[in-house]
């Protein structure tokens, strides 16, 4: 009997740490999901403004892949976009960039964060206000965080202006609703379209020519 008994107790603690371990691994890629494929796929995340925006100007990118709309930054879990406009999740929206690092570099892409919106404009881009479109950066490993305050520093040396832009670790990306994916693409005769979105486009285009697709 007292076999039995410490049998089935060495059996649960097994089970027990055998769990553990497996959070503990979703946890850590959950953490760092930067290598979908170490040489030819990449993963970043950005929150510049309305996400019609940035998508747009990510796609046009070479080396990129895909971009998809969703939301980070907040710890409220399954956010939607009506949940996210409360303000309240703390969540803001943001894009996930998947893009082969030979052909783009990471440095690349924050440059074109940088260099596409208004650097200084706190909790918010354009007429989109409120912390639902504050500006992100998230990072994945210390190399891209440094870089990313290397950056920072640079911009304020330069230009004398301070990065409104939010620096966090990546924990968990949310896509968004299917009607916000490819939207400037798929809506162009919309008002935010035509007067928000494409400015914004042209203005960024104009300065990243030569990063961007035939």
């Amino acid at each position: 009997m007292k076999k039995s008994i410490i049998y089935f107790l060495f059996l649960f603690i097994s089970f027990s740490s055998c769990t553990q371990n497996i959070e503990k691994n979703e946890e850590q890629l959950n953490l760092n999901p930067i290598y979908i494929n170490e040489k030819t796929v990449h993963k970043a995340y950005f929150a510049s403004g309305c996400f019609w925006c940035v998508e747009a100007i990510y796609e046009s990118l070479v080396g990129v892949k895909t971009v998809t709309s969703g939301y980070s930054g907040g710890s409220t879990k399954n956010p939607t976009y009506e949940l996210v406009n409360t303000k309240l999740t703390g969540h803001a929206e943001t894009i996930e960039v998947v893009y082969n690092p030979k052909k783009i570099t990471f440095s690349n892409l924050l440059d074109v964060y940088f260099g596409s919106q208004n650097i200084s404009q706190l909790n918010g881009q354009g007429p989109d206000n409120g912390p639902q479109y504050r500006s992100i950066i998230f990072y994945q490993n210390q190399q891209q965080k440094e870089l990313i305050y290397n950056k920072i520093k640079e911009i304020k040396k330069n230009t004398g202006l301070e990065a409104a832009a939010e620096v966090y670790p990546f924990r968990k990306f949310w896509i968004a609703e299917n009607y916000h994916q490819d939207f400037k693409k798929n809506n162009p005769n919309h008002p935010y379209i035509k007067n928000v979105s494409n400015p914004r486009f042209d203005n960024f285009k104009f300065k990243f020519d030569d990063l961007i697709k035939n």
